[in-house]
């Protein structure tokens, strides 16, 4: 009987003890961390999609009209200021100044002799008057017909690049028909949108911002080496999109940079007051961003906020929460709505200070 009543004692000691483990593991693993958003003035670097442009690209278009007798240059090739590129065929151009020339010439001669004339007063000052418009007349048509002829060679106005040659050698060419297109590659300019809350911020914290200088993302993802700086901001904002352009410049040494492609500048942008949460307390569904606020009940409340930026690790919160409010910081897949959960308070500043945050 003694057997039986310790038998009965140690299984009651050994259940107790097995026990006792399991159900503190069972409250601790019950037991979130939670925090509140902080506020605090910082920096965050934000993506615009930008429009790449050369700093001097132009079409070039025939001036006169006739058949493409000459092609210089290949396509993509560089070229030099004042580089002959084209040449329509001059000839009738040629024989149109040859006759302004001798028309000049007939009215210089008629000019000399009413000149004789009216010195011996048998013809009128105004035979001399008329005679001299005659040769005025006469230079003028030969400045034109010198001009149509230029205007058979086209060349480059300035250095750069040239584009696509759309017609061949023996076309006929209309006046006004695009030839190629020219770009000056040195330089490149990047325009890009900014929303208004956004500028507002810029230009009002020129100070913390520290310099005008911005980075360009390529297509590939990588980063241009070369830092570009904001020179122009347009004087008005678009009325249907809210937005105001602005223009950074590049320096293109390599001639990667091309007219026409796309990328994202990079702009830091400074934030006074910001209202930080960590990433890790948010979640996604249908790209909208969610946290789980704790009420004064300790229930878990599933709330959607917008976000306005991102630095490592942190979200800048633009609404949805106020720097009061409780959040869960960890455990976001393991809760669900209305969950009154167990928690321990972590205090802001000691939870982003383990971040990777670079405050100003």
């Amino acid at each position: 009987m003694k057997r039986i009543v310790m038998f009965t004692s140690l299984c009651a000691l050994l259940w107790h003890t097995s026990c006792k483990p399991h159900k503190e593991e069972k409250e601790e693993v019950s037991k979130y961390a939670v925090t509140s958003p902080m506020v605090m003035d910082t920096s965050f670097t934000k993506e615009y999609v930008s429009q790449i442009r050369s700093v001097r690209n132009i079409e070039l278009r025939a001036q006169e009209k006739g058949y493409l007798e000459n092609i210089y240059v290949d396509e993509g090739q560089f070229v030099k200021a004042g580089q002959t590129l084209f040449r329509i065929m001059p000839k009738l151009y040629e024989a149109e100044l040859l006759k302004a020339e001798a028309e000049a010439k007939a009215a210089e001669i008629e000019l000399q002799n009413a000149k004789t004339l009216a010195d011996k007063n048998i013809v009128s000052k105004n035979e001399q008057a008329m005679a001299q418009a005659k040769l005025d007349q006469a230079k003028a048509e030969i400045a034109l017909a010198k001009l149509h002829l230029s205007f058979t060679e086209i060349k480059a106005p300035f250095a750069g690049t040239i584009d696509r040659i759309p017609k061949k050698l023996g076309s006929l060419i209309d006046e006004g028909e695009l030839l190629t297109s020219l770009s000056d590659n040195s330089e490149m300019f990047a325009y890009f949108n900014v929303s208004e809350p956004e500028y507002l911020e810029y230009q009002t914290n020129a100070k913390s911002r520290g310099d005008n200088h911005v980075n360009l993302l390529l297509a590939n993802n990588r980063a241009l080496p070369y830092k570009g700086e904001v020179q122009v901001i347009e004087s008005e904002f678009d009325n249907e999109t809210g937005n105001i352009a602005f223009r950074a410049k590049f320096p293109n040494p390599d001639k990667l940079l091309k007219h026409g492609e796309t990328g994202k500048v990079l702009m830091t942008m400074p934030l006074k007051d910001a209202l930080i949460i960590p990433q890790k307390a948010t979640y996604e569904i249908q790209d909208k961003k969610y946290v789980f606020v704790v009420d004064k009940n300790n229930v878990l409340k599933s709330r959607n906020i917008t976000i306005s930026g991102e630095v490592p690790d942190l979200y800048v919160v633009q609404s949805g929460l106020s720097q009061n409010d409780r959040i869960l910081l960890e455990g976001i897949q393991k809760v669900k709505d209305d969950d009154k959960i167990s928690y321990e308070y972590l205090a802001p500043q000691e939870v982003i200070s383990h971040l990777r945050l670079k405050a100003e």
